[in-house]
């Protein structure tokens, strides 16, 4: 089987990430994979190409001038007919306008991905052409029950077009001297002695990913732990924001903004504790990545998260926005070690048993067969 995957790329986020782990899986599956970039003129994401080239993975590249340049459903219909495709499968928005329309005029099946439940989703323009989209499409993957769930009420889309395929990720079971050395790593390029309690975030800094309560809580943490320390890793629109919102409340030794990092894994292997206080949440990716290192979680009970940590088990879920919530739940953890080995370890294995690559890439087959039949 040949399919054609298609997004739009700015950076390499959640849905990026997932088909650098997914794509692999399948072509190890025996399916030829082919992924169609499309890149802003001033944004060719090199990095992008060459992870998935790494990876064994053909790639196409494609400009995308404006969001609604007409000519790349052109470019991508010339592309499709380079490639054959058996099946087509379109991720985020752009990917869905331009690819479903392409696919639909070069008569190649088409599937479209659903990642996330962001707001302008819920616009009624938005709406409508979704609601078109999924009348030319065969059928659809939601990354979460939560997301499908939005994709039926919001979107309009059938119930019976659209199929749950959780993210998984490749596990290797870390050593301990690989975690211990990753603590003591963190530690000192923090400059920090070893015993060290640390609290961790690795996100975009946006919004929706709600590390502003995430920082009220760790105010009121120190209070009782005032030698701990708030580690966060990532970049976005609201860096300077959250930096001034840690520099009032006189965090300033306490915190610190590590800036988009390449070594995410070992970072949180280096952790005690990982935060995540989001406002909403498609999947969550980093959650299986924290997890497989054996740290337990503090993360906000809303959209998608519920389906990949279980509270009380693998760590601790509040209601978004609760600040005190989350305090308790970080003072919870950071004061019985014994509770976070417990609920580290526990985590691994739900990893290793509910969210493998191997798994992720035999249900996505099964998908595209039952919808090729169709």
């Amino acid at each position: 089987m040949r399919v054609a995957h298609i997004i739009k790329v700015t950076q390499i986020g959640g849905a990026e990430r997932h088909l650098l782990i997914l794509l692999p899986q399948l072509i190890k599956q025996g399916l030829e994979q082919h992924l169609i970039m499309l890149v802003e003129p001033d944004n060719p994401m090199d990095d992008m190409v060459a992870a998935a080239g790494a990876r064994g993975i053909t790639v196409h590249k494609l400009t995308i001038r404006r969001d609604y340049d007409v000519t790349v459903s052109y470019q991508l219909l010339r592309t499709l007919r380079q490639i054959k495709p058996d099946l087509v499968h379109t991720h985020l928005i752009h990917a869905d306008l331009f690819g479903i329309t392409a696919a639909r005029l070069g008569g190649y099946p088409v599937i479209t991905g659903r990642h996330n439940d962001d707001d302008f989703r819920t616009k009624s323009a938005v709406k409508t052409g979704n609601a078109v989209l999924w009348r030319l499409a065969r059928g659809g993957i939601a990354i979460s029950e939560a997301i499908r769930k939005f994709t039926v009420d919001v979107e309009g889309a059938p119930s019976d077009k659209v199929r749950v395929v959780h993210y998984g990720i490749e596990h290797q079971t870390p050593s301990p001297d690989e975690l211990n050395q990753a603590r003591a790593n963190l530690r000192e390029e923090l400059n920090l002695s070893q015993d060290v309690l640390i609290v961790g975030a690795v996100c975009r800094l946006v919004g929706q990913k709600g590390m502003t309560y995430g920082i009220d809580a760790f105010k009121q943490v120190m209070q009782h732990f005032p030698d701990a320390h708030l580690v966060i890793a990532g970049d976005g629109d609201l860096r300077v924001t959250l930096e001034a919102q840690v520099k009032q409340l006189e965090l300033s030794e306490n915190v610190h903004f590590l800036g988009w990092r390449d070594d995410a894994p070992q970072i949180l292997a280096g952790l005690d504790v990982f935060l995540m206080p989001s406002l909403w949440e498609g999947f969550g990716l980093v959650l299986l990545e924290a997890m497989s290192k054996r740290i337990p979680v503090v993360a906000s009970d809303v959209s998608a998260i519920p389906e990949v940590v279980r509270h009380g088990e693998t760590g601790l879920l509040v209601q978004p926005r609760d600040v005190d919530g989350l305090c308790d739940a970080m003072l919870t953890l950071l004061s019985d070690r014994p509770l976070r080995l417990h609920m580290g370890m526990m985590a691994e294995d739900r990893v290793e048993n509910h969210f493998s690559a191997e798994r992720m890439a035999e249900a996505t087959i099964a998908v595209y067969r039952e919808f090729l039949k169709k």
